[in-house]
């Protein structure tokens, strides 16, 4: 009878990373009680997401109806093509900076050539299979710069939180719009303050004591109901931006150049920065909270299909939601139709309902905007890393501090460099050299079929041959500190055996490290015996050039100390 060995696992094909996860779930079987909780979770997400589409669009310098369009167009393509079975899509606060920067320096059609750029740089993104790579974030970074987010998002909405009158232009940068927020206290207006307070309360209100009410919804309705029966003089959509059009426009491609895509190319690649780490930890947050898994790359093809669409309809940047997501899962989606649902009940809204929207106060949306920001920040988690380590509690600040008061992506790339400085210094000094007994390292049982080797008392203790065993990844981190030990252990011993038994990993810079030590040695005289080397750790080795006669190998170490003592 053959005995037959185990599969090797393949490398997943094409389809496997980049079916849809809609097909899945329908290829399983999907029926009536299926799409009855989709279209209730899909209501559901529609009726958080109204308010939020608009207030998020509103705070980026656009209109409200583009955030509605972004919602509608944006969200129904995450959630047809994408790799997460509760993804919802559509404008995020996280963006609020960037994409408010990005219409002040470049305009409208700047933005929407931005959206458009950053969808392909998307596809492409996800298509390279690069999506699983954007994991290592490191946690810090994430908390930081979210927090930074939060920050600047509630800067933002103060102006129409207070009704203020600024005799200019409201700055971006936080330290230049204080000063003139401040200097501008005394225009302050008594009914908008009133609208917002009455705003932030009923929501915090119902979420305590009513938290299945769809808060935001019934705070923004309300106080539009107030300001039109009490004649309230507050800044409204309809004063503001004179409504929003009942359908949806047609595409069209923005103003395009070589200059242009140029010049907006700096905040296509933000946008695809932070379009690939918000998407994939809302996917994140879902499977967590669902147990399913998330295609990664499927999602980041999802999200560039979907911000290339939103642009051709005049909407702003798509990603994924980490609250409206949760929202999704929470009212029992079944899968990615709920998605699709949500966007075309948001449609219904703008083709039959959007002149009612003209009489929603904007305070209401900051408002909104503001028990967003105040949510966003994770204040648990904030707490905790500032506590748990000098270095985590380093990272975690650069990267808020930098978000605040420079710019978004440059606080991304340098909250991850010191993360990664500082997780190679855990690693480094998590690796270590030990010396061993050099005949019976460790208890082992016999081996069966094999003689007993007689107790040799000279080879236990034999001053000559020394073993040292290193433990931990060897890398380039901790290669100085192992190569300089080694180095001071040959120069007393006719023998030396190097145990790589408990190293996972070894780079090309520690393998480089041991063959300087083997060059030193052989000129001294001294025999360097290599042991427990995986087929791995031996090919980086003979790499480098760790080949016999400059360097011996032997499976075990009492092997080695056997043949060093014969060599002698």
């Amino acid at each position: 009878m053959t005995s037959q060995t185990a599969p090797t696992s393949a490398e997943p094909t094409f389809a496997e990373l980049f079916t849809p996860k809609l097909v899945t779930v329908l290829r399983g079987g999907y029926t009536l009680r299926n799409f009855r909780a989709d279209a209730l979770a899909g209501l559901t997400v529609a009726i958080v997401a109204l308010p939020l589409s608009m207030a998020i669009a509103i705070a980026c310098g656009a209109s409200p109806a583009q955030g509605l369009y972004t919602a509608i167009i944006g969200g129904f393509l995450v959630s047809a093509l994408g790799g997460s079975r509760f993804q919802i899509g559509g404008p995020a606060g996280a963006f609020i900076v960037l994409v408010a920067a990005t219409v002040q320096a470049h305009g409208m059609d700047g933005l929407l050539l931005a959206t458009l750029l950053s969808g392909i740089m998307l596809a492409v993104v996800g298509f390279l299979r690069l999506g699983t790579y954007i994991k290592f974030i490191p946690y810090p970074v994430t908390v930081g710069f979210t927090a930074g987010i939060a920050v600047i998002i509630f800067a933002s909405q103060l102006k129409d939180l207070l009704g203020l009158t600024l005799a200019a232009g409201e700055p971006g940068p936080l330290l230049d719009k204080l000063p003139v927020l401040w200097s501008s206290m005394g225009t302050a207006d008594t009914p908008t303050i009133l609208i917002a307070g009455a705003t932030i309360a009923t929501i915090a209100a119902l979420k305590r004591f009513r938290p299945q009410w769809p808060g935001m919804l019934v705070a923004v309705t309300g106080a539009a109901v107030a300001a039109a029966m009490l004649d309230l003089p507050v800044a409204t959509i309809g004063s503001q931006f004179g409504g929003i059009p009942a359908g949806l426009p047609m595409p069209a491609l923005p103003e395009i150049s070589v200059a242009k895509v140029f010049a907006v190319l700096p905040s296509a690649a933000a946008f695809t920065l932070l379009g690939s780490i918000e998407s994939l930890l809302s996917a994140v947050v879902a499977d967590g909270m669902t147990g399913r898994r998330h295609r990664s790359n499927c999602e980041l093809v999802a999200q560039g299909a979907a911000n290339i669409a939103s642009g051709l309809f005049g909407g702003i940047c798509v990603t994924g939601t980490i609250a409206r997501t949760a929202t999704n899962v929470r009212a029992g989606a079944h899968g990615p139709v709920a998605g699709m649902l949500h966007a075309l009940f948001l449609l219904a809204f703008v083709l039959v309902a959007a002149p009612l929207a003209s009489f929603i106060p904007l305070a209401s949306l900051a408002g909104v905007l503001a028990v967003v920001a105040w949510n966003m920040v994770e204040k648990p988690a904030f707490a905790a890393l500032l506590r748990a380590s000098r270095g985590d509690a380093a990272v975690l600040m650069a990267t808020f501090l930098l978000t605040i008061f420079r710019d978004l992506t440059e606080a991304i790339v340098v909250g991850f460099a010191l993360g990664s400085v500082l997780f190679i210094h855990r690693m480094s000094t998590a690796t270590a050299v030990e010396r061993q007994t050099p005949f019976v390292p460790e208890d082992r049982a016999d081996e069966s079929g094999g003689e007993r080797a007689p107790y040799d008392e000279a080879a236990a203790n034999d001053p000559d041959i020394v073993v040292y065993r290193i433990s931990g990844a060897f890398f380039f981190g901790a290669a100085a500190s192992i190569g300089s030990v080694l180095d001071r252990i040959a120069d007393t011993h006719r023998a030396l055996v190097i145990d790589f038994a408990a190293v996972p990993f070894l780079d090309s810079t520690a393998a480089n490290t041991i063959e300087g030590l083997a060059h030193k040695t052989a000129r001294r005289g001294v025999d360097i015996y290599l042991t427990g080397t995986t087929h791995d750790i031996r090919r980086e080795l003979f790499a480098q050039g760790l080949k016999p006669p400059l360097v011996r190998y032997a499976r075990r170490v009492e092997d080695a100390v056997r043949k060093a003592r014969a060599a002698g």
